[in-house]
C-alpha cells in the first residue's frame, strides 16, 4: 500500500513569540503520530570564514542570514520519504558544528522559524501555517533571558541587537508575513487555539490518507 505524503506545518512568530511552547504543546496532543520537527534558525549561514567580530555584525534575523534552499530541499526530501542530516547551528560562536543531525521522515514535519512565511518555497510545502501573535515587550524580556542563559550573550548586546535588527526586521518581515498563516495564536500558548490546530492536522491527515486510497483505485 503506498504511504501518504506527510502533512506539513509551519509555526511562525516573532522571536520569543512562544513558538517552542505551541509546538510541545501539539506534539502533547498528537501521540499517536510520528512527528519531526525542524527549526529555520538551524540553517544560517556557516560563517566561519569570518573573524568572530565580523560575525557579531552580521544581521541575524533578515532573511539572507539563513539557507533557506537547503531547508526547502530538507524539507522535500523528508516529503519524498528520505532521511536527512540538517545542520547544527552554534549561537555563541555564529558558526554551524562540524557534525549535523539526522532527521528521519514523519507523519507529520513540524517547520518553525520567524521568517518562514517569507519565504514562497517554503510556504508552498505547507499544508498547516500557525502565526503565534505575542506582544513585544513579552517577546523581547524572554529573548533577553535565553540569549543571556543559553547564548552566553550579555545584557548590553542583547539590547543593541534587538534594536538594531531584531525589532526593526520584526517589523518589515515578520509582522508582515502573519497574512499567510491559516490560524493566528495570541499571547503564546492558548489551549482553545491548540485544539483547533490539532483537528485541523488531523483533518488533513483524513484527506491525504483518503487521496493515496483513491489514487490507487
Amino acid at each position: 500500500m503506498k504511504k501518504s505524503k506527510p502533512i506539513v506545518i509551519g509555526v511562525a512568530g516573532g522571536s520569543g513569540s512562544g513558538k517552542t511552547t505551541i509546538i510541545n504543546s501539539i506534539i502533547d496532543e498528537l501521540i499517536d503520530y510520528d512527528i519531526v520537527t525542524i527549526q529555520h534558525d538551524s540553517y544560517y549561514k556557516d560563517n566561519r570564514h569570518l573573524p568572530f567580530y565580523e560575525r557579531e555584525k552580521i544581521n541575524y534575523d533578515h532573511p539572507d542570514a539563513l539557507e533557506t534552499n537547503l531547508l526547502v530541499q530538507h524539507l522535500k526530501e523528508l516529503i519524498a520519504g528520505r532521511e536527512i542530516e540538517a545542520p547544527v547551528y552554534d549561537f555563541t560562536k555564529h558558526t554551524r558544528k562540524k557534525y549535523g543531525e539526522n532527521k528521519k521522515p514523519a507523519q507529520i514535519v513540524i517547520v518553525e522559524g520567524i521568517l518562514i512565511f517569507v519565504e514562497k518555497e517554503l510556504i508552498e510545502l505547507m499544508d498547516v501555517k500557525i502565526f503565534v501573535s505575542t506582544n513585544s515587550d513579552i517577546r523581547f524580556i524572554r529573548r533577553l533571558k535565553r540569549d543571556m542563559a543559553e547564548r552566553n550573550r550579555s545584557m548590553d548586546s542583547v539590547i543593541n541587537q534587538y534594536l538594531k535588527s531584531v525589532r526593526p526586521m520584526h517589523l518589515s518581515y515578520v509582522e508582515p508575513s502573519r497574512r499567510h498563516a491559516d490560524i493566528i495564536i495570541p499571547e503564546g500558548h492558548n489551549p482553545v487555539s491548540t485544539h483547533m490546530v490539532v483537528a485541523m492536522i488531523k483533518q488533513h491527515s483524513k484527506k491525504k490518507k483518503n487521496l493515496v486510497k483513491k489514487n490507487e483505485m
